[in-house]
């Protein structure tokens, strides 16, 4: 994946004008459908910018989508599809998890029935070592307190535990690593969970994989890339003594976060570098929120946010089939040369139907045709029957 050839990070688009716009609109949707009385300050307007064929950033719709009136109706309906191809390289050293119904995975029942499905992506470097260890002990290593889960509430106290939880789980599976003799300490992985529970989705990421939520078509970044050309790692990384060396993690590594690696890590309670601490987002999910792509970096070093979910919610509409969508992208990123393994897995969230409603008819493109003065005295006479 990231260890012996440069790659060119994409510059990420963030258009954080756009985002009070597409609150605003969608809170007063919901205000009309419940009679709702809404006020709106009058500050100063952003200036009108389009936000469909681009992404925009989570952080701000995020902290919106938390508040529970939103949401307070809607039931996601998960189902998805996955798919995986070794690409351009000699070995495969994705993994992934998928699974669409969590709380029989673990042997539970909720007092309620609500949605349960976790899924994850692992990209292994310095060989596939890490990145197996990591899949096979994950329902140990992200689900140690099962039982929490089962006490699902959606009152802040619950939903700050599960954040902490994932937190702890990534951490715990970077020692686990440390410790694991079957795995070298230069080999590592890069690591994206994604936890769906009742009306909520939990988005942790350490790495380059990526998280993009569709949100009536317009993609949603749920994570970052932790690589050298972001600035704040960047930041992060030389005020704790490592160095950016033509893009590459003191000089080594394409990222700066990931689970194992410990050649590159300081001893245990040193602060390092390279960590493996995840970002983690929480947002309430909502009818707008259409379907979740996660996927490994052979995917987004070809492709933006936005070409992703456009190209998935088109193939939703024509077949409505996740696992057929998923393998879409595989070979789109194919044809556009990825250098890397391949690896995405589509999570819908809502009925196709509600896609199909959403999307908003196509205008029909009709080509001029400027006859000559000849033609159309031809015409003119087969038209009178001369």
């Amino acid at each position: 994946m990231i260890v012996s050839q440069k790659m060119v990070a994409e510059a990420e688009i963030i258009c954080q004008q756009s985002i009070p716009m597409l609150d605003v609109k969608y809170h007063l949707c919901v205000a009309q459908e419940h009679n709702v009385k809404v006020e709106i300050s009058p500050t100063s307007p952003s200036p009108s910018v389009p936000i469909f064929g681009q992404a925009v950033s989570c952080s701000e719709i995020i902290k919106e989508s938390i508040l529970e009136t939103p949401a307070m109706n809607f039931v996601p309906n998960v189902r998805s599809g996955s798919y995986a191809e070794i690409g351009p390289r000699v070995s495969m050293d994705d993994e992934h998890i998928r699974i669409d119904n969590l709380a029989a995975h673990l042997g539970f029942v909720f007092k309620y029935p609500i949605p349960s499905a976790f899924y994850a992506v692992f990209d292994g470097h310095g060989g596939p070592d890490a990145a197996a260890f990591v899949k096979r002990n994950a329902m140990r290593l992200f689900f140690e307190d099962a039982n929490m889960l089962q006490s699902y509430e959606t009152d802040e106290v619950f939903l700050k535990k599960l954040e902490d939880s994932h937190r702890r789980a990534f951490l715990r599976a970077d020692l686990a690593l440390a410790d694991e003799q079957s795995v070298s300490s230069s080999c590592g992985t890069t690591a994206l969970t994604a936890l769906v529970l009742g009306r909520h989705l939990l988005v942790a990421n350490a790495g380059d994989c990526r998280a993009v939520l569709c949100r009536r078509g317009v993609a949603v970044d749920m994570s970052h890339d932790h690589r050298p050309s972001y600035l704040p790692e960047s930041r992060r990384v030389e005020e704790l003594g490592g160095f950016i060396d033509g893009g590459y993690l003191n000089g080594y590594l394409s990222v700066t976060r990931a689970l194992g690696d410990w050649d590159l890590k300081f001893p245990l309670g040193a602060a390092s570098p390279l960590i493996a601490e995840p970002d983690v987002q929480l947002v309430t999910l909502t009818e707008a929120d259409e379907f979740l792509i996660i996927g490994c970096d052979g995917i987004w070093d070809v492709m933006s946010s936005q070409v992703a979910v456009s190209l998935v919610r088109r193939g939703l509409r024509r077949h409505d089939d996740p696992q057929q969508c998923a393998r879409e992208l595989v070979k789109e990123a194919l044809r556009l040369h990825t250098s890397d393994n391949l690896t995405v897995i589509v999570i819908c969230l809502s009925p196709v139907e509600s896609i199909v409603e959403s999307c908003l008819p196509q205008r029909r493109r009709f080509k001029a045709c400027i006859l000559s003065e000849e033609a159309r005295n031809r015409l003119k006479s087969l038209i009178e029957g001369n």
